[in-house]
């Protein structure tokens, strides 16, 4: 008999107008809201049934932070028999009459994550993204090959913009392993075998990426190792400089950390593209200011901006750097400045660059107000500081990444001390309701 959820919404309910924008926004606050209001569904059985905290659930509702991990998603729209479509995803397998159990391990993480990627194909997370499945093995790879799975690698990348590590990390790497198959087995000419070994340097540090992101260290190190192998087999000095770069990304030895972002610049050539040279040597300038080195410091943010400014109108670059803009080094630069222990040159930089900084970037956009909050207290602004971090932590629920929490630890922990400010003091609360 097919299992009928507690939690399925009456009929009448998912023809209701507002049910129906809240589902196509993702609101599922207002979704938990009017479940109960309208349908008598408590709470307590949402929370059942989709795998969240009761009081999370009561906290959505009251329209404060977002669900924003497609897993979550699909949970949500089958155990309140949500059809597909109208969240954005593949129709679910109930809806041709199939039993599923939201609570399942029949379904297994392999087949929910095969809708999540034909969810976000759908709503434009990201571009055309292609099918889970493989490109074919080819017992011969040429030059047009190698661009199809440039192109495949660029669009997956996008994926990166909205999900966090802990939902991409398999993606990525499984990527990054079919290419890896296809250098063992295909037979390429010697440039395309070159070029073959590029991307597979590009999609380990992809990859090596959401493994950091997701909580990963170990295996971000050794991917970024794996990257640094093919880019110079390669020859490709951007990309090897792009290794260095993670490396010392996440190295906690910060003198260790400036010398391999040294290297990461040293590896810049003068065929090197603007959007190259400057993330290298924003990384340099992240890694000194964390080193407490204010003049190294200065000096890599000051070639960064040069970089950009001399960008030449139509000037190829590589999608890996591409990325980065005015906006970015901006926030690097106001990152910098707060590591430095510099918040009246911060605070300004931040503020500016954060305004222009799209929400639908949440995880990254937590973690750079987790700076701004820290420049703050810094400044002695201590309702400030309380005021960015609520935003920050607003925008980090439910995002699949280690870092927002990680980075916003020590900021509450620090704020704990002016317990006695009342913005402090509901901020606290909140944050471990």
């Amino acid at each position: 008999m097919a299992y009928h959820p507690p939690t399925a919404l009456p009929p009448e309910l998912l023809d209701d107008a507002e049910m129906q924008r809240a589902l196509t926004e993702h609101d599922f606050g207002t979704v938990f809201r009017l479940a109960r209001s309208r349908a008598g569904i408590s709470y307590s059985r949402i929370a059942a049934e989709c795998d969240i905290k009761p009081e999370r659930v009561g906290t959505l509702a009251r329209g404060t932070g977002r669900i924003t991990t497609f897993d979550k998603v699909v949970m949500i729209a089958d155990a309140l028999r949500v059809p597909g479509h109208m969240v954005g995803l593949a129709p679910r397998p109930w809806e041709n009459g199939l039993s599923v159990d939201t609570h399942s391990r029949e379904i297994g993480t392999t087949v929910r994550r095969r809708t999540v990627l034909a969810a976000a194909a759908s709503t434009g997370l990201a571009v055309a993204l292609p099918a889970l499945h493989q490109p074919p093995n080819l017992n011969h790879i040429g030059p047009g090959d190698v661009a199809q799975l440039r192109a495949r690698t660029a669009r997956l990348r996008r994926l990166d913009n909205i999900l966090g590590g802990g939902d991409t990390y398999r993606v990525y790497l499984s990527e990054y392993q079919h290419t890896k198959g296809r250098l063992r087995t295909a037979s390429t000419t010697p440039d395309t075998r070159r070029s073959l070994l590029s991307l597979l340097a590009e999609q380990a540090q992809q990859a090596g990426w959401a493994a950091f992101d997701g909580g990963r260290p170990a295996e971000a190190g050794s991917l970024y190792e794996e990257s640094m192998t093919a880019a110079h087999e390669a020859r490709d000095s951007d990309l090897l400089g792009n290794a260095y770069a993670f490396l010392a990304y996440q190295t906690a030895d910060r003198d260790q950390a400036a010398e391999m972002a040294a290297r990461s610049c040293a590896a810049i050539t003068d065929s090197a593209p603007a959007t190259v040279r400057a993330l290298l040597y924003e990384r340099m300038a992240w890694a000194c200011a964390v080193a407490d080195r204010p003049a190294d410091t200065e000096r890599a943010l000051s070639a960064a901006h040069t970089a950009l400014d001399e960008q030449q109108h139509g000037e190829q670059q590589p999608d890996w750097s591409a990325w980065v803009d005015r906006t970015e080094l901006d926030i690097m630069t106001g990152r910098c400045w707060t590591e430095l222990l510099r918040p009246l040159r911060a605070v300004p930089v931040l503020t500016q660059a954060l305004a222009r900084y799209d929400n639908a970037h949440a995880r990254d956009k937590a973690l750079y107000l987790s700076w701004l909050a820290d420049a703050y207290l810094t400044a002695g602004e201590i309702e400030e500081a309380a005021a960015v971090t609520g935003r920050a932590l607003a925008l980090s629920t439910g995002v699949a990444s280690v870092r927002p929490r990680q980075r916003l630890t020590p900021v509450l922990a620090q704020l704990g001390r002016h317990r006695d400010v009342p913005a402090v003091r509901h901020l606290l609360e909140s944050a471990t309701a």
